[in-house]
């Protein structure tokens, strides 16, 4: 599926099928100029999850898929799920093209709030790929970094199933339990839909990935 005219075709490697609308919004809003090509590997997750971390096998299929896209012509590519982040530095490491973890914006906003961040989740292997990307980010800036994390069961079964509100409920009463923080940063793109009804529970700035990925890849890559 592909969006956009005139500008450089950004391959967007999706995990979750729910990712695909928040970062097409995304690119609406902030880069139309854009082609997007989404690319779904759904077993990924799953094998993950039962893997409960990123094996060689596994960071093995992530740079396959970045091959696979830079082959059909990606002249920039945006990785949609957190909870690869081993996976996904590696590619960066070794691609030619502008390569973007999901979060590395949202963790640079959140930080430039202050040092206490609340991090939530619908699915637990993403606390485990973003507490070292947050620690990573925080040391290089001197910041003494105070994580709150909250894992939300049952959130992404409900968004799975169509049960879309309850999915945001779910995440905001969540939310509202991180008092105190700097920040509140919802930790997958998936999780961007439950933004309002997190503002509502919360005083706390809210902060979600999709935006602000879309803007640093932009800004990534006018300055290349």
């Amino acid at each position: 599926m592909s969006h956009g005219r005139g500008g450089p075709r950004v391959a967007v490697i999706h995990a979750v099928p729910g990712a695909i609308d928040p970062i097409g919004e995304a690119f609406a809003a902030v880069w139309p100029e854009a082609r997007t090509d989404n690319l779904l590997e759904e077993s990924l997750s799953t094998d993950l999850a039962e893997a409960g971390t990123e094996t060689t096998v596994i960071q093995e299929r992530i740079a396959d898929l970045a091959a696979y896209v830079t082959k059909a012509g990606a002249e920039a590519i945006l990785y949609s799920c957190s909870a690869f982040g081993t996976s996904i530095d590696r590619v960066k490491q070794s691609s030619s093209l502008p390569v973007l973890k999901p979060n590395e914006a949202m963790i640079d906003e959140a930080l430039n709030l202050g040092p206490r961040i609340g991090v939530v989740a619908t699915f637990a292997p993403t606390l485990e790929s973003m507490r070292p990307e947050f620690k990573d980010q925080a040391h290089q800036r001197e910041i003494d970094l105070r994580l709150e994390e909250c894992f939300v069961p049952n959130a992404m079964e409900a968004l799975n199933s169509g049960e879309a509100e309850r999915h945001d409920t779910l995440i905001a009463e969540a939310a509202a339990t991180l008092d105190g923080c700097d920040a509140i940063v919802l930790a997958q793109f998936t999780m961007a839909r439950a933004r309002p009804a997190v503002e509502a529970a919360t005083t706390t700035s809210v902060l979600t990935s999709p935006g602000s990925a879309v803007a640093r890849l932009k800004h990534i890559w006018q300055t290349r």
